[in-house]
């Protein structure tokens, strides 16, 4: 009798493992498998109205983060299909599965993280301070106290402009903003590298020079690819394609290509 119990005891302590080994074998290839709105395809959401980051030339979709895609789902052996989406809806739509991933010049937030998983960083968005060529006054961030500097008004810059004790003059679009420094109006700017290297890129003679803005005064914004935080599958899949795009010289590529520099590095 004992050993007919002691045998039930063993055979069900075996089933047991089994079933728990199991259990972990699904969890582990749930954790690892790439969750996808279409098979076969990298579903991806962004403005398309944004750029150099995604626009539409003669028709036809382009731009930094357009062809970063591209190449994030080949690496994958993943077709890319595009979703133009407003901002204000962008994100929101990745977590109801609009799309699988949203490529828009995203920064990362811890509030953002509260809700959403991110990627490794595509690019490391610095903070330039922007005056006219033959402006002498202000050479640091330092400098801008009691100058008047270009902002859009709620912005991070406007932020940063005030906490260095700047007279703020507002203005939304950034090529008004650099206008009004041209024309004398304003003494200088605090604005994204790549936003002022994609106007010089089309605007080499303008009267504008940069300086880039040490992290220790203005920490450098991670831009990364925005995904599901119950996807993390894809997540590591989109890490291996930024991770073999940085090593084969995509990213730098395709940097030099929209911004004239290389904005992929720290």
């Amino acid at each position: 009798m004992k050993k007919w119990i002691k045998g039930i005891g063993i055979f069900a302590l075996g089933l047991l493992l089994v079933v728990t080994l199991t259990a972990c074998g699904k969890n582990d290839s749930s954790s690892n498998k790439a969750h996808l709105k279409t098979s076969g395809t990298l579903t991806i959401g962004l403005e398309g109205t944004f750029a150099p980051y995604s626009y539409r030339e003669n028709g036809k979709l382009t731009g930094f983060e357009v062809e970063l895609g591209k190449a994030i789902a080949k690496k994958a052996d993943l077709k890319a299909k595009f979703v133009p989406t407003k901002w204000d809806s962008l994100i929101a739509g990745v977590g109801d599965g609009k799309f699988d991933v949203a490529l828009n010049n995203i920064t990362i937030t811890k509030a953002r993280q509260k809700k959403y998983a991110f990627s490794t960083p595509y690019i490391y968005s610095r903070t330039v301070l922007i005056t006219k060529k033959d402006n002498t006054d202000i050479n640091s961030v330092n400098d801008i106290k009691g100058k008047k500097i270009a902002v859009g008004t709620g912005t991070d810059n406007a932020v940063q402009a005030e906490k260095y004790g700047a007279k703020i003059l507002p203005s939304s679009e950034f090529s008004n903003t650099l206008a009004l420094i041209e024309q004398g109006r304003a003494e200088g700017t605090l604005n994204s590298r790549e936003a002022l290297l994609s106007y010089l890129k089309d605007n080499p003679n303008a009267d504008l020079k940069y300086k880039l803005v040490p992290t220790s005064k203005i920490q450098s914004a991670k831009i990364a690819a925005l995904i599901a935080k119950d996807n993390p599958g894809l997540t590591k899949k989109v890490n291996k394609a930024l991770k073999e795009l940085r090593a084969d010289g995509t990213l730098e590529k395709l940097s030099d290509k929209y911004f004239t520099s290389n904005i992929t590095e720290k």
